[in-house]
């Protein structure tokens, strides 16, 4: 069982946390926490730093931003730290909050320390000890869904939950933002990706539904019940969750579903085991949440469009710190090359849709 659990690997160089420091203020702050950690990182992310500290009595996470320079609002802490004590009270699947700081002075940035949850992460590829049916990749692909339905349904005004964001507005509020995001972390071989841009711009839904969105709600961010693979025990990484729209939210999560009869360059970018026999299509997906919703699927255009685009400009921010020598981490080398391809998509669409 122990073989097909998530685990980290090591800290990668430059990425190393001052242990001293943070023991003393864990010590002040999180006392049940016993003795000196063994530290490892997780591979996965390509935004937030994400570490596994190891203590005597328990294994905790610890979350803090990249080094370098930082989109405005992007890696705050003390925003997802706050959104997940929310939450949880209403939504059982964020994990728990433990402490938070912004005192830079202990690692060198904010952090926060959180609950370690025990099971298998669907990475690019599910472990190799982990046999799985088709069948059972159907069930896990509808417990996802269900998973990020129930998140929508959520009555956040009962929770008193409107802080967590604007609401109303929201639609517009996110094409300017990921435009401007876009823009601003622009390198010379990118496209500009005006037609894009002016498309999205153009096509604005008339209406939209107001309910939290996680925004970044994938295969590679759920964890599953090690003795039954179907369920989903945890959602992490709530860095870009918000009041928002859930069709949006189901557009971001397309961007990232590639299928195995996708072409070879989007297969070779696949983060997530959507390829397995069993799993949907992002047509399927489509469907069955909004037959579950109650929606109808017709002009989903513009939100597999936004989906699409607003990946290129989060890869793009990445690509930006690893083009100005802000990170050593080798995998961000050819994300520009990704940023042409994603733009090449959103055209794609725009063009059939015409």
């Amino acid at each position: 069982m122990t073989k097909i659990i998530d685990k980290a690997g090591k800290v990668r160089p430059g990425e190393e946390l001052p242990i001293a420091p943070l023991l003393t203020w864990i010590n002040a702050n999180i006392p049940e926490l016993q003795g000196t950690p063994s530290v490892t990182q997780y591979s996965g992310g390509a935004s937030n730093w994400t570490y596994c500290l190891e203590f005597e009595n328990k294994s905790v996470i610890l979350r803090r931003p990249p080094a370098g320079t930082k989109a405005k609002g992007a890696h705050d802490m003390g925003r997802e730290y706050r959104l997940q004590s929310a939450l949880k009270s209403v939504y059982p699947k964020v994990p728990d909050m433990l402490g938070y700081t912004d005192d830079e002075s202990v690692i060198g940035a904010e952090f926060y320390i959180m609950q370690k949850l025990d099971g298998i992460i669907p990475r690019q590829n599910m472990p190799r000890d982990l046999e799985i049916t088709p069948a059972d990749t159907r069930k896990l692909c509808e417990a996802a869904l269900d998973g990020l339905i129930e998140l929508h349904n959520v009555d956040y005004k009962a929770a008193c939950l409107e802080h967590l964001g604007k609401g109303e507005g929201y639609t517009q509020r996110q094409i300017s933002g990921w435009t401007g995001r876009f823009q601003k972390a622009k390198t010379w071989n990118v496209p500009k990706g005006k037609k894009v841009t002016d498309w999205l711009a153009n096509n604005i839904p008339s209406e939209e539904k107001i309910c939290i969105t996680h925004n970044d709600y994938r295969f590679d961010n759920l964890v599953l019940n090690a003795q039954n693979p179907q369920e989903i025990i945890g959602v992490l990484d709530w860095e870009l969750a918000t009041l928002g729209d859930p069709l949006m939210d189901l557009g971001n999560s397309l961007a990232y579903w590639v299928q195995a009869d996708d072409d070879w360059l989007a297969r070779s970018t696949r983060r997530q085991p959507t390829h397995l026999p069993g799993m949907m299509t992002r047509e399927e997906v489509i469907q069955y949440y909004c037959d579950k919703q109650g929606l109808k699927t017709e002009d989903f255009a513009f939100y597999e469009v936004y989906g699409l685009f607003r990946l290129a400009a989060i890869v793009q921010q990445i690509y930006y710190r690893y083009h100005h020598k802000q990170t050593r981490n080798p995998q961000y080398k050819n994300l520009w090359f990704f940023v042409h391809y994603l733009l090449h998509r959103c055209r794609k669409i725009i063009n059939k849709n015409k």
